[in-house]
């Protein structure tokens, strides 16, 4: 199989919550991205939840999962949600159980019992630190931050409690194998809560605050297939829109990767004098630029960075702007 994700069974042979995970051998690495997988790595070894923070298309997630497959453990992967509650970590009640008995082993004497009992469904959090799985919560602050409450506890204490209707232990003891790996985005991000200080505080926190210039060529390059001199163009583009300060919602890494594949499928020329690739940065990135859009701004900035889109350069086909090299 290429997928780096192995669906697992459970005992009846239906789809489990939880995944098998396995390492990429595609992800560029260079000393800091191997010194941070380094250190968090050996955190959670220590049964320390670690967080990965940071801008979109950083690769908190990809981190995430590198390092989740590394420990060979089934992973259980949960997304932040405005509607989340903390009955989604625990788990809940899903239905009731009726059990009648008529007893009439003698004629003339007859006895009935009736038993009623819930039927309890455990949820990721209940699983994972039950079971020695790893956790891994991605864009945590999403969610609202009182669904969030049972983690104060199975971080700080190892422990999970659960309601008493839940018809088994009411405390769950954290397996020695359990470990929690959370990724959020900057709280000026849309959607964003903040987070309880005392759930941050039970964390090691990585800033991922942006990569570099080679590492962001490195990581393009490795993720697209495309040789590193298109792509330091195409990650020169996008970090110049980002460092505008209003494009950063569509100018990421995320959005350099996009380009790089598609420049490498359609076998592009990644220059002004293809329109067919200035086009496409124009799809890309100015797609969710909203603020650049209402502002009036968003041709000029883009026209700095990438000369004048296919249909203006139509209009003046001796415009030396749109025909010189990027």
């Amino acid at each position: 199989m290429n997928s780096i994700v192995d669906q697992m069974k459970d005992e009846k042979g239906q789809r489990a919550q939880a995944i098998m995970l396995r390492r990429r051998e595609d992800l560029f690495e260079n000393d800091r991205l191997k010194s941070i997988e380094a250190r968090a790595s050996s955190y959670l070894r220590a049964g320390v939840p670690v967080h990965f923070r940071g801008p979109a298309g950083t690769g908190k997630t990809t981190l995430a999962m590198q390092i989740a497959a590394s420990f060979g453990v089934p992973t259980i992967l949960i997304t932040g949600d405005g509607w989340l509650t903390s009955d989604d970590l625990i788990g809940q009640e899903t239905g009731r159980r009726h059990k009648h008995v008529v007893d009439n082993f003698v004629h003339n004497v007859r006895k009935v019992q009736t038993e009623t009992s819930g039927l309890w469904a455990d949820n990721a959090l209940t699983t994972a630190i039950e079971s020695g799985y790893t956790l891994i919560y991605d864009e945590f602050t999403r969610s609202p931050p009182r669904a969030n409450t049972p983690l104060l506890m199975a971080l700080e204490e190892g422990t999970v409690i659960l309601p008493s209707r839940a018809g088994k232990d009411v405390y769950i003891r954290a397996h020695p194998d359990f470990r929690a790996i959370f990724t959020s985005n900057p709280e000026d991000y849309a959607g964003v809560m903040a987070p309880q200080d005392a759930l941050l505080d039970r964390m090691i926190t990585f800033d991922l605050t942006g990569h570099d210039h080679a590492t962001e060529v490195g990581i393009v390059a490795a993720k697209s297939g495309l040789e590193a001199g298109a792509c330091e163009t195409i990650v020169s583009i996008v970090r110049a829109l980002r460092f505008e300060g209003s494009a950063r919602s569509s100018a990421s890494l995320r959005a350099a990767i996009m380009i790089a594949r598609i420049v490498k499928a359609e076998a592009l020329l990644v220059s002004q004098r293809e329109p067919r690739f200035v086009q496409l940065c124009v799809d890309v990135l100015e797609a969710n630029s909203t603020k650049l859009k209402q502002d009036g701004r968003s041709a000029a900035v883009l026209e700095r960075f990438l000369g004048k889109p296919p249909a203006v350069a139509a209009q003046k086909p001796n415009d030396s702007s749109a025909a010189s090299a990027v």
